[in-house]
This record gives structure tokens, C-alpha cells and sequence, in this order.
């Protein structure tokens, strides 16, 4: 995979947190929103469905957040380190 296929890769999935974010609040606020008006609850069950969402969409965003975080600071110490080449003393390696 080139460079600029693997920055694009990456950038799609950042762009995907927050639609994953809004989708996980909609669709259980939906859901309380469908129990509310079955059961005549309102609006508890909405309530609950949309911080249900809100904690799991959070979850899911920082989780994925640090997962890219963590993959650039791999990629990049890796790219300094073929820059380094080796024999470098700068390498880490005991001589």
C-alpha cells in the first residue's frame, strides 16, 4: 500500500467517527422514542436511548480516536528510523 493510499485510508476513518457518533445517538434515541410511544413511557425511554447513545458513541469515538493516534506515532517513529539507516548510533543498537 503507497503512502498517500494509506493517508487516505486514514483519513476516511477519522471522517467516520462522527457519523458513527450521531448514528449511535439517533438510532437508540429512535428505539426509546418507539418504546416510549408502545408503552406510553414518554419521555423516559427516550431519554435513556439518547444517553445510552451518547455513552457508547463516546466510547467508540475515543477508542477509535486513540486506535489513529496510536498507528501515526508507530508510522512515524518507523519513518524516522529509515531515515536514521543503520549503523547509526542513534539507532538504539550496542556497539
Amino acid at each position: 500500500m503507497t503512502s498517500e493510499e494509506n493517508n487516505r485510508s486514514a483519513l476516511w476513518r477519522l471522517s467516520s467517527i462522527g457519523i458513527e457518533l450521531m448514528a449511535a445517538i439517533a438510532g437508540l434515541g429512535l428505539l426509546g422514542y418507539w418504546i416510549d410511544r408502545r408503552f406510553d413511557t414518554a419521555p423516559a425511554a427516550l431519554l435513556i436511548g439518547l444517553g445510552i447513545g451518547m455513552v457508547g458513541g463516546l466510547y467508540n469515538a475515543i477508542r477509535s480516536a486513540l486506535k489513529a493516534s496510536r498507528e501515526s506515532a508507530e508510522e512515524s517513529a518507523g519513518e524516522s528510523a529509515r531515515k536514521r539507516g543503520p549503523g547509526n548510533p542513534d539507532d538504539g543498537e550496542k556497539r
